[in-house]
């Protein structure tokens, strides 16, 4: 079955307040614990070697390491999955969106064993690069040397520019800018549209063209459509992918996608909206399940029209593990401005915490999360918060909206705040206590409202189960 992330990119021109946003989902297993860590930048005076606990793999890395956010898994077992973060130099990383590439591209150049995968992606590049380029062509680079085993899409970005990679192979790569003005949904596909080879817009590893060309994959003088030469078009794409695309289309560009339907099978890869975007939009985008649509599972039409309401795969899943948007803001010091908006568990029941990237500590209950299960970890709090709303979601969809827009709004005010405390500050040293501080305030803030919402939760579902009966109140 397929199975993985919802991934949105947006461009600086696109927002509100000239940042630029990438945001994905991670999604995996319902019960699966992650975790929230700071590594410091380090110097060694030997070559450090890493090597997956997952293919085996063994990469040489640089000496000097910056410092770096990440969202790893409970244990390492099958490898570190550090997954998303924010590095010292301001360049920000997701990795990966799942993608599939096609039996015939996959004959020609067969995807590797014992290469590069997903479970390293982000402790092997994001520490040691300067811009969302630099991230691009690093990867590229490790690609082409160890080879990788799966077709995936990769997300960079700097306060300047955002860019989506792709993996369409074996051996081979390519990433495009989205452009400033713009922004793009990826679901599960290859995705990147037509290629421009001369355009600063593009990154293709250099031996791409020549391998479609031998390949018989493309012929000269016809778009060089990625999504066309390397991926998939089949009816699971027109279940489980394209109509979380259309989803995020309509919900950001209204009427300007009024002609798309969700099994569309060749929905634009970039997109304008029909508003400046805010961070809510990014993560409102990231917690959509088709609300207002007939294909909503908690939906007003789910019981009447049942069939609908579970024709497609929706963007907010319990399979999520963690979701995330980060947020690069140029018009302030790195520490404070870029935000690593953090919400565990499934996005649409859970509250999105805003982590300053300048922190050298997070919170105790981010810190832990383990199988079996333990309330004093952030993930399953957030996990029984969403299995208590599911038993009733129409009765308790309400307290959750509300619990949820009142700590955003303390959120906003609490980033606002911070905001101007770093524009008197110059110590990187402050700086770094001011993000600290702030995050610890934010998550006590998230933490404190969503047990208010368990308990009342917990309190109103006592009478609601299936051995109540009502006759004598009193009895």
């Amino acid at each position: 079955m397929r199975s993985s992330c919802t991934s949105i990119l947006i461009g600086k021109a696109a927002t509100a307040d000239g940042s630029v946003m990438i945001g994905r989902n991670e999604d995996s297993r319902s019960s699966w614990p992650k975790t929230v860590v700071v590594h410091p930048a380090t110097h060694r005076d030997e070559t450090p070697v890493f090597k997956s606990k997952d293919t085996g793999v063994e990469i040489s890395l640089p000496k000097d390491s910056l410092k770096y956010t990440a969202t790893p898994e409970w244990t390492d077992k099958y490898g570190v999955f550090e997954e998303d973060g924010i590095n010292s130099a301001g360049v920000a990383m997701s990795a990966t969106e799942s993608a599939y590439a096609n039996a015939r591209v996959q004959g020609f150049d067969p995807f590797v064993e014992y290469g590069i995968l997903e479970e390293c992606m982000v402790t092997v590049v994001l520490p040691y690069v300067h811009t969302a380029r630099e991230g691009v062509r690093r990867l590229g680079s490790l690609i082409e040397q160890y080879g990788t085993g799966e077709a995936n899409g990769i997300l960079f970005a700097d306060s300047d520019e955002g860019w989506y990679m792709e993996v369409v192979s074996g051996h081979h790569w390519l990433a495009q800018r989205i452009p400033d003005d713009g922004y793009a949904v990826v679901a599960n596909q290859l995705s990147i549209q037509d290629v421009d080879f001369d355009s600063e817009d593009f990154i293709v590893d250099a031996t791409l063209r020549d391998f479609a060309l031998n390949a018989h994959l493309w012929r000269p003088g016809t778009p060089f459509s990625v999504r066309r030469i390397f991926g998939t078009d089949d009816p699971s794409d027109r279940i489980y992918n394209t109509p979380r695309v259309w989803d995020g289309h309509q919900f950001l560009s209204g009427s300007l996608a009024s002609s798309e339907t969700p099994t569309d099978s060749d929905l634009p890869f970039i997109m304008h909206a029909n508003r400046p975007l805010q961070l809510e939009d990014a993560t409102g985008l990231l917690a959509r399940h088709y609300q207002d649509t007939p294909y909503d599972p908690q939906g007003r039409f789910a019981k009447t029209n049942p069939e609908d309401s579970r024709r497609f795969r929706p963007i907010s899943v319990t399979a999520t593990q963690e979701s995330h948007v980060l947020q690069l803001r140029s018009d302030l010091p790195k520490e404070i401005g870029n935000i690593q908006w953090l919400a565990m568990g499934v996005p649409s029941q859970s509250q999105y915490v805003p982590f300053f990237a300048g922190l050298t500590d997070v919170p105790a209950n981010y810190q832990v999360g383990a199988i079996p299960a333990s309330l004093d970890s952030a993930y399953w709090q957030y996990k029984l918060t969403s299995v208590l709303i599911d038993a009733h979601a129409q009765m308790f969809a309400p307290l959750l909206e509300n619990t949820q827009e009142e700590v955003h709004a303390k959120h906003v005010k609490l980033v606002v705040d911070t905001n101007a405390q770093a524009a008197e500050l110059s110590d990187p040293d402050a700086l770094a206590k001011l993000a600290t501080d702030s995050t610890f305030e934010a998550a006590k803030i998230a933490d404190a409202a969503f047990e208010k919402l368990r308990m009342t939760m917990l309190d109103k579902s006592t009478g609601l189960g299936k051995l109540t009966f009502r006759m004598d109140p009193n009895l």
